[in-house]
């Protein structure tokens, strides 16, 4: 056995090893790949940023990002709330009601007739129509129904907005007797006795679409394209099916229109001009269907029409 107090070799030898490696593996290699794709792959070593009409950034041409004004298409629906930091799937099975639900939601403002007198005309305002005309009369209104037959969605109405959960408190204070049950099913069976054929927010034709649906089973709609109401696996995919963009085609040129003031068909003609220069399918085409990247297509529209107005 040695004597005196020196590190041992073979500690030594690990200690360099370990700092080889550290600097190595932390510093050296991390470096190289930056360099490489700052000088071969800068766009997307950066991002894959886009920039808007200042040059300012604004999105990744990897994720997804809301647009809610008719002059823009729309991307899938996101169970990740479009945040990149939260990419998820919403793990809904097709049991699930809450899956029926979100689909519902999406489909009552848009989907049209297929065949009949009302043919390429919007289902919705027959939804608002139905739901006002059903009046009390000793059965529960369609608002207490639908509370009902799905607490749930009672619940997730109010915490959806702010104001929402004030009109559920000011309720629940003038009637504390409800504390004892489900608050958000009591509010809606009195708001449904004492205000028959309203509801208190304005998404009437989403919220009871699937309601009017199960009424009018031979009512003919038309199909839309799957990826229009069902999200992806990651909530952020950037892409819609050029199927997709089609669907949302006529929305987007008549709020193009209106805006620029122009002939209507001429700017449907120059948009779907638009769609089918920037679709692309995987692997060069050779398999699946052509994508658009809604955040590139809405930033070539912003391009060429301008701002829209407010």
């Amino acid at each position: 056995m040695r004597s005196g107090a020196g590190v041992p070799p073979d500690v030594t030898k690990s200690l360099w090893l370990l700092g080889f490696m550290v600097v190595l593996l932390c510093g050296v290699y991390p470096a190289a790949l930056w360099a490489v794709g700052q000088v071969a792959f800068p766009f997307q070593a950066n991002g894959s940023l886009l920039p808007g009409s200042d040059g300012a950034p604004v999105g990744s041409r990897l994720i997804a990002q809301p647009f809610t004004r008719d002059e823009y298409f729309r991307p899938r629906p996101s169970a990740a709330a479009y945040d990149g930091s939260a990419s998820a799937s919403s793990t809904l099975a097709p049991s699930n009601y809450l899956l029926r639900d979100r689909v519902a939601r999406t489909l009552g403002p848009i989907v049209t007739y297929r065949t009949g007198p009302k043919r390429g005309q919007r289902v919705g305002p027959d939804v608002e129509r139905w739901f006002r005309a059903d009046r009390y009369d000793g059965a529960p209104h369609l608002v207490a129904q639908w509370a009902d037959a799905h607490g749930g969605l009672a619940r997730a109405w109010v915490t959806a907005d702010s104001t929402h959960a004030a009109a559920l408190d000011a309720w629940a204070r003038k009637h504390p007797e409800a504390k004892a049950t489900d608050t958000a099913v009591a509010f809606f069976e009195a708001f449904s006795r004492e205000h028959p054929g309203e509801f208190p927010s304005a998404d009437v034709q989403s919220i009871f679409f699937d309601m009017w649906r199960h009424d009018h089973p031979d009512a003919d709609l038309d199909e839309v394209p799957g990826d229009l109401v069902t999200a992806s696996g990651s909530g952020l995919d950037p892409h819609i099916t050029l199927q997709n963009a089609e669907y949302q085609l006529d929305r987007v040129a008549s709020a193009w229109a209106r805006t620029t003031r122009r002939d209507p068909a001429r700017v449907r003609a120059e948009i779907d001009g638009l769609l089918r220069s920037n679709a692309q399918a995987p692997l060069g085409g050779l398999v699946g269907e052509p994508l658009v990247n809604v955040l590139e297509v809405n930033l070539e529209l912003r391009a060429r029409y301008g701002a829209p107005t407010p």
